[in-house]
């Protein structure tokens, strides 16, 4: 029982309180009429409910992480469009090079999103000339590419970005950061799929699921931002999860912290942000190895 529906309960009793001889009148409410006082609320315009949370673990003195997270509503007349770009980068290449690889990608990424498709889309008649999505992002992984090999040489990130328009979700991803559906009845599932040299040997049937989480190289990425020409990405498009959530993290989380503690913690907080902030102390709360992020967004 949430805090509103404990008020309820106690203001119900208070009110009827004089008439304390009939039982009925202090009796507890029902589910029936519980639901009949709290409405289910009807959003209207859609929009995204949007939660981040980062730090930088326990056991590294600088954070190679980057995080964007940007959502807007455009409601006109009968027509209402949510509107959002999040991306999560792990730098690596050491203090300097990972800092600045996954902070230049995130921001070459995030202003070439918004610059190509957003402002478009708000001028008059702009959008009828703005190019597909999957084609978009993929320029924005070039771009970022070509800047992060020419001011990090010798660093790399990976790099998760998702564009929301409406119920449509478009990814494109590179490195182990991950993205996920998560919803109300359990289930949580990866769209991405990790571009490191343990997952490859796993989907090979070389090494176990368990021998993976603590195998020697299991931060070995084969595909990256800032490495090897030319970047290929992993991109699709796929329809929003609602009622459900989308969690986009670094592996400082999912790295640490097993899917059932992850899928708990998102269905039973609040909002998104306090679910964001409770996974980032739980993965401190485990040890803390890695930088963490985290974005979690919810549809409305």
């Amino acid at each position: 029982m949430n805090l509103l529906q404990k008020f309820l309960q106690v203001f119900t009793k208070s009110k009827n309180s004089t008439h304390a001889a009939d039982p009925s009148q202090t009796a507890p409410l029902t589910e029936e009429q519980m639901g009949a006082i709290i409405a289910v609320p009807k959003f209207n315009p859609a929009q995204l409910l949007v939660g981040t949370a980062q730090s930088t673990g326990l056991q590294r003195d600088h954070n190679e992480d980057s995080l964007f997270a940007f959502s807007s509503v455009l409601a006109e007349g009968k027509n209402a469009l949510p509107f959002g770009v999040f991306i999560v980068a792990d730098g690596m290449g050491g203090h300097q090079y990972g800092e600045i690889a996954s902070g230049i990608a995130t921001r070459i990424m995030s202003s070439h999103i918004l610059s190509s498709l957003y402002l478009p889309y708000l001028s008059p008649g702009g959008s009828q000339n703005i190019e597909s999505l999957q084609e978009l992002m993929e320029k924005g992984m070039r771009e970022a590419q070509l800047e992060v090999r020419r001011h990090a040489p010798g660093g790399g990130t990976t790099m998760t970005a998702l564009i929301v328009m409406g119920e449509q979700v478009a990814y494109a991803h590179v490195g182990d950061s991950r993205a996920y559906f998560i919803y109300p009845d359990g289930r949580m599932n990866a769209i991405t799929q990790d571009h490191s040299l343990v997952r490859r040997l796993v989907e090979l049937g070389q090494i176990t699921e368990e021998e993976a989480t603590n195998h020697p190289n299991k931060n070995v990425l084969y595909r990256a931002l800032g490495q090897t020409d030319p970047i290929i990405p992993d991109m699709g498009t796929c329809q929003i999860p609602h009622p459900g959530k989308i969690l986009i993290c670094s592996d400082g989380l999912w790295g640490v912290l097993p899917e059932s503690i992850i899928l708990d913690t998102v269905l039973k907080a609040e909002n998104p942000s306090i679910a964001c902030h409770e996974l980032v102390e739980a993965a401190n709360i485990a040890g803390g190895p890695d930088n963490i992020s985290v974005i979690l967004i919810q549809y409305l």
